[in-house]
């Protein structure tokens, strides 16, 4: 495309960049740039952010330029490819500051040939440069500047300037890393301190007193990542000479002169303009405070008067000018407040209200493009990382580093922040750190929020190697949405608070410590707990650093929990088994209510935490409060199902099944321990499990005859619920009581059926009874017809017979319970309805039945009790126990459900409801029966989770009972009122019991 062409050039400088393209010819067939290429100088001009402020920039620095020869030498620079053509329009063609800059200096243009991004000058080499700008003597003790005020002023603006145009070429052109960048402003920065304390000594009258002064920097300038146009964050620091170390000849004053006048040096305006505000603000007492302490009145203070934000700002205290001994003197007498101020009441609830007003202090305007105060924006960075820095800090000295990408990176090589988590955030910060770099590069403007104007965006854009406005927007949104998502996760992550209320000693888990804090906590074997806290924490790998990070959390909720030794020794098994896995201890560390909820549980006793190292990756349900919701039957009995299908072994089928039981154990003794499950939800979830697991093993069974028939079953199968399992009230022990019933398809041989069906009932209880790990289920069919000298296996004609001649009242009583529980549905109902008569008879029962019933309660009682054993602590069959709720249930059952049909339920509260619904029993009755059965059914669940055996006995070792009775509800020490409650509660219902089940009148 020809260029002299009026219509081609336009088109060709719009596709260079330039938006005004007539401005732009102007500028090119001007007198100044007539000998230079002006193909090779647009092309060059394309590929900085804003070329038209790029083009008037060459033009002002040439017209600048007082010589003919310096003009050469600088057309000669624009007429060739170089990196210092590169960088001189990448600053001309960005930055308005700059470029007037370098037309008030023409001369610097040619520093930017000679610039190298890998060798940048070290903070010392700045600070020579700026106070040789004073006339200072860098090499002296205590520089002074040399010349009149306003020419020290000047200089020191020029020599920072120059220093910052250079630094922006490199940035602009080279793409330094933005790391470096603030480094190096805040090095230059504290050289420009440096400067203007010597240029403020040297207005000191003659005869003035002497003084040590040390300035230490805060906020970003502290931390070595200070911004291209920011406030300068100090506190000054001052004490006596040492020639005079008593102060008696107005040093103060002196001190307080030189600080004045250093933050005038900075902030006032010249001809050659400012530089930046110096804020002293973050001294105690703020602006209301003295300007200059001494070392000891800062530490007074600090120690009886400051807030939590204050010991926040002084993370990234360090000295940067002055009197650097001093400063360093200063720095080592706050920091070790710093680094326990997390231990101070509501530490972490006042970061987090801090953090609130600033967002609250946004202007509405500018909300939706604040890029620095908003949500997803640096602060929400800075405001994680230094509360995590604050809390784990204490214990680790790794963390104590003043800059936020440091301490992120140290955050997560010490476990704290997960390594994706960490390299998301840094990667957003970098990006936000940056785009907030070129939006102040622009005019060296202190400002923080995004431009609306599209024109704007555009430049912005281009400087950031994207070509469209939009793009840039889509990558801050999601870079901001990153942050906000990581900042409530680790801002707001529950473990914070709780670590930070650890004392000192705590958190450090030294082995000195870690005894007194075990046997403080009562730890039943402190030596035997510490073993296991250093098998955990030995070693420098990064599961041992999380995990130094957890215990001292966990060991405070173990010792919340009955049994803390437990408690700790499960969670080493845990940890051993999952302690590769990746999510493991991310879960833990990233959700405090996961971890609280393992310590419970694990601390509990033996069963929950047996479960858990037989199936640890049951772990990861802990942190989902979805996950710990009890599971229906109709998905668990279809996922089963599919699994048993998938193998043609029985054993490995039934492992399925197992595997299936293991993982909803747990998650039923997660929702019982941790989140407090009524008990009648604890039995239908027990209920569910044993159904799906019968299920289960009756299609693995069946497959397994089938294989060896050879065919199909030739008769229908059904398992009918007796006892607990049909009543849906099953405990954590509870066997299976079942009954098998069968029905011979049409044409089948009888004989060849029931040894089919007996083949099928006989392989699934070998299924259910192979030595396994996990809590056993016993399938318990005793309460057949003639018990067990009965066969095992019935057609429902042969059950129809039985009842009908042999049938006695307590066998209608145990079908007060039974339920479909798996098989051929129409068979279940068959048996249903065959059984339906008895169990709620048209008239009820006779007199003589009724006496066989409690006459038979009676036998049971006598017999069944264990020979020696208190009755009053039996919860079964004591006074008050479950036997006696559930007879009295069971006998208005009996006696009313054909005139009431609410009653015809295999429930025991359900029959108590019906009966006050019925009038045959009082709420008042009803409610004493119900608690005196839901405290028992609770006591057995408990000592079972507590012991890892079943019982039926209130535990009489007194740690047991202590232990069940924190499982049950009561607090540490209350065993005792646990065991008064129960009896209270026992004696009231035998009450009702002995007026509702002996009295004829019912």
């Amino acid at each position: 495309m020809s260029v002299n062409r009026t219509e081609g050039r336009v088109a060709w400088l719009a596709k260079a960049g330039f938006a005004d393209t007539a401005a732009a010819q102007r500028e090119l067939d001007g007198p100044l740039l007539s000998d230079i290429d002006a193909a090779d100088l647009v092309a060059a001009l394309g590929a900085v952010a804003d070329p038209d402020l790029g083009l008037r920039g060459i033009g002002r620095v040439l017209e600048s330029l007082e010589t003919d020869e310096r003009r050469a030498a600088l057309r000669a620079v624009l007429a060739a490819d170089s990196p210092h053509r590169r960088r001189l329009l990448a600053v001309l063609g960005f930055s308005s500051a700059l470029a007037d800059h370098l037309c008030r200096h023409p001369d610097h243009w040619l520093d930017l040939g000679d610039l190298s991004s890998e060798r940048r000058p070290d903070a010392g080499a700045v600070r020579a440069r700026l106070l040789t700008a004073v006339g200072a003597d860098p090499a002296a003790p205590v520089p002074v500047a040399v010349g009149e005020s306003a020419e020290l002023l000047d200089a020191l603006r020029v020599a920072y300037r120059r220093h910052v145009t250079a630094l922006a070429a490199l940035d602009l052109a080279d793409w330094l890393d933005v790391a470096a960048v603030a480094a190096e402003l805040a090095d230059l920065a504290g050289a420009t301190l440096e400067a203007a304390l010597a240029v403020a000594r040297a207005a000191l009258p003659d005869g003035a007193p002497d003084c040590r002064l040390a300035v230490i920097a805060m906020g970003k300038a502290g931390g070595r990542e200070l911004n291209y146009a920011s406030d300068v964050d100090v506190v000054f620091v001052a004490e006596p000479p040492a020639s005079d170390p008593d102060g008696s000849t107005g040093w103060l004053s002196t001190a307080t002169t030189l600080a004045t006048a250093l933050m005038r040096a900075c902030s006032v305006y010249t001809a050659e303009g400012t530089i930046w505000p110096v804020d002293a603000a973050l001294r105690p007492e703020g602006k209301r405070g003295p300007l200059v302490r001494t070392v000891a009145s800062h530490v007074a203070y600090y120690q009886d008067w400051a807030k939590t934000w204050e010991f926040q700002a002084l993370l990234k205290a360090r000295p940067v000018a002055g009197d650097l001994a001093l400063g360093q003197e200063y720095v080592d007498a706050v920091m070790p407040m710093v680094w326990t101020a997390a231990g101070r009441d509501h530490f972490v609830d006042d970061v987090h209200a801090m953090r609130r007003r600033v967002e609250d202090q946004i202007r509405p305007a500018e909300a939706d493009r604040q890029l620095k105060l908003g949500p997803g924006g640096l602060r929400d960075v800075e405001f994680a990382v230094q509360l995590l820095q604050l809390v784990h800090g204490r214990a680790d000295v790794s963390l104590h580093d003043g800059n936020t990408l440091g301490a992120l990176a140290a955050l997560t090589a010490g476990g704290y922040v997960g390594r994706e988590d960490g390299a998301v955030m840094d990667a957003a910060y970098r990006f936000l750190r940056t785009f907030e770099h070129r939006i102040q590069l622009r005019g060296l403007r202190r400002t923080h929020v995004v431009p609306d104007s599209d024109e704007q965006l555009r430049i912005l854009a281009r400087s950031l190697a994207m070509k469209q406005p939009a793009e840039l927007v889509d990558v801050w949104h999601q870079q901001a949405r990153e942050v906000r998502r990581l900042h409530e996760k680790l801002f707001y992550r529950p473990l914070l608070s709780a670590v930070a209320r650890l004392p000192g000693d705590g958190v450090r888990l030294s082995p000195e410590a870690a005894l007194a804090r075990l046997r403080a906590l009562g730890y039943a074997d402190p030596a035997g707990a510490l073993r296991h806290i250093e098998a955990l924490t030995t070693g420098v790998s990064r599961r041992a650093s999380i995990q130094k990070t957890l215990l001292p959390v966990l060991l405070g909720w173990f010792a919340d929990a009955p049994e803390p030794d437990t408690g700790l020794a499960g969670f080493r098994k845990v940890s051993e088994a999952l302690g590769t896995t990746p999510w493991y201890l991310r879960l833990l560390r990233d959700d405090g209510a996961a971890a609280e909820r393992m310590a419970r549980v694990l601390a509990s006793g033996r069963y929950a935490a047996e479960l858990l190292l037989r199936a640890p990756e049951a772990v990861s349900m802990l942190g989902d409060g979805d996950s710990l919701r009890l599971r229906e039957r109709g998905p668990l009995e279809k996922e089963v199902l599919a699994g048993v299908q998938r193998h043609d072994d029985p054993v490995d089928a039934i492992g399925v099944v197992r595997a299936m039981r293991r993982r909803e154990l747990f998650r039923v003794t997660v929702a019982d321990l941790a989140a407090g499950a009524p008990v009648e939800d604890v039995g239908e979830a027990l209920t569910v499990i044993a159904e799906v697991t019968l299920s289960g093993a009756l299609a693995a069974a069946t497959r397994a005859v089938e294989a060896a028939r050879g065919g199909p079953l030739p008769t229908r199968l059904a398992v009918v619920a007796m006892g607990r399992l049909g009543g849906r009230e099953m405990g954590y022990a509870s066997d299976a009581d079942v009954l098998f019933v069968h029905t011979p398809y049409p044409d089948e041989d009888e004989t060849e059926a029931a040894s089919a069906a007996l083949a099928v009932a006989n392989e699934m209880t070998r299924l259910l009874s192979l030595p396994s790990p996990e809590p056993s289920l016993t399938v318990d069919a005793a309460l057949r017809p003639e018990g067990k000298q009965g066969p095992l296996v019935r057609t429902l004609a042969s059950y129809a017979a039985y009842y009908d001649r042999w049938g006695e009242v307590w066998e209608r009583q145990a079908l007060l319970r039974a339920a479909p529980c798996c098989g051929d549905p129409e068979l279940l109902r068959r048996f249903l309805a065959l059984i339906d008569p008895l169990r709620w008879p048209t008239a009820g029962l006779t007199d003589t039945q009724i006496r066989d019933v409690r006459r038979i309660k009676a036998r049971v009682e006598s017999e069944r009790l264990p020979r020696g054993a208190d009755p009053s602590m039996h919860l079964k069959l004591g006074p008050g126990g479950l036997a006696d709720v559930e007879w009295t249930a069971q006998l208005l059952q009996l006696r009313h459900a054909s005139s009431a049909p609410a009653l015809r339920t295999t429930s025991t509260p359900g029959a108590l409801a019906a009966a006050v619904a019925a009038g045959l029993l009082s709420a008042d009755d009803r409610s004493v029966l119900e608690d005196s059965w839901r405290m028992s059914a609770r006591i057995r669940n408990a000592t079972v989770l507590v012991t890892g055996r079943p019982s039926d006995m209130l535990p009489k070792d007194p740690k047991t009972l202590a232990a069940v009775s924190r499982v049950v509800g009561y607090d540490a020490g209350e065993s005792a009122m646990f065991v008064d409650d129960y009896h209270r509660c026992a004696r009231k219902a035998r009450a009702v019991v002995e007026r509702l089940f002996y009295d004829d009148a019912r």
